[in-house]
């Protein structure tokens, strides 16, 4: 792909050979062939029909938040939304949100409307497009419980209008394709008072300043929950793991399902943390832990056990 011709013919901020370091809460990460950033919808839906045109290999981002990325270089181009594609608009009890909306963001403005359900995702890192496909939620809501519509660009690069009925949402998971860039996303929300919303929102937020090593930099939980009723931090923890160390990296003390960067960790401190968990959880209780993180740059065995 030529890149001076993309910069020419499109709207688009592009970093060549940019590393992903720069771009990831971890602050971890490789360089990537190319950090795409359209600045407008259609030369976003453009630029991933010519990505898949050539058979590129492209991920698709948001801001980095819940993503650990390998420390090597990695032969691929990243796009994203963040910063850019950030349309946000509130009518009634309706909002329409581009992809690359912030969650504060989102929480922010439906409270200023008076409107509830999204408050207990206030804190949670991250743009609108990365929440919808991992369905984040927080203290027993989560994002999907609002939606009634989405906008896509499909593998074809054909843009499609989905309803929650068409996706199968999931504890920490939906069934959109790797290959699907969420465009926008519409909700649906209730009228409240203005206390009401700020009481769940406070709870929300004092939960997670209590709970979660906010004060280092961390992509959030590392591993989904087994089911409703057992954490995977209480499990890592009731395993001995909490505060164990490898290279820059650390199991919080503060909470087990939280791995920290000191300032100087690789990818491969966190990978051999990530590895050391699952194999104690499993040896212990029989429980293999799925990630929640995303990744970048391993292979699929790479975060086993045994790899």
């Amino acid at each position: 792909m030529n890149l001076n011709k993309l910069k020419a013919h499109f709207d688009c901020d592009i970093l060549i050979n940019e590393r992903m370091s720069n771009h990831t809460s971890y602050g971890i990460g490789g360089s990537v062939l190319a950090y795409i950033r359209p600045n407008n919808k259609n030369d976003l839906i453009k630029i991933i029909k010519m990505m898949n045109k050539k058979s590129n290999k492209a991920y698709y981002l948001g801001s980095g938040s819940n993503l650990l990325v390998n420390d090597k270089n990695i032969n691929a181009f990243v796009i994203t939304t963040a910063r850019a594609i950030k349309d946000l608009k509130i009518t009634n009890n309706i909002i329409y949100a581009d992809s690359g909306v912030m969650l504060g963001k989102l929480v922010k403005e439906s409270m200023k409307h008076k409107l509830t359900g999204l408050e207990s995702l206030a804190g949670v890192p991250g743009t609108l497009g990365g929440a919808l496909k991992m369905n984040a939620g927080a203290w027993g809501s989560e994002i999907s419980n609002y939606l009634t519509s989405v906008e896509i660009v499909d593998a074809y690069g054909s843009v499609k209008t989905l309803k929650p009925i068409d996706l199968n949402f999931g504890y920490r998971n939906s069934s959109f394709s790797p290959k699907d860039f969420i465009l926008s996303a519409k909700f649906k929300l209730e009228s409240s008072s203005k206390e009401n919303i700020k009481i769940k929102k406070a709870k929300a937020s004092d939960g997670r300043k209590k709970t979660q090593p906010l004060k280092y930099r961390s992509a959030g939980s590392v591993f989904k929950n087994p089911c409703s009723n057992l954490a995977a931090g209480f499990l890592i923890e009731k395993s001995g793991l909490k505060g164990t160390k490898y290279g820059g990296a650390e199991i919080s003390t503060h909470h087990a399902n939280f791995f920290i960067n000191h300032g100087n960790a690789k990818a491969s401190d966190v990978a051999f943390l990530i590895r050391l968990s699952r194999k104690t959880v499993y040896e212990r209780y029989g429980i293999m832990l799925d990630l929640e993180l995303r990744t970048i740059g391993f292979k699929n065995n790479n975060l086993f056990p045994n790899a």
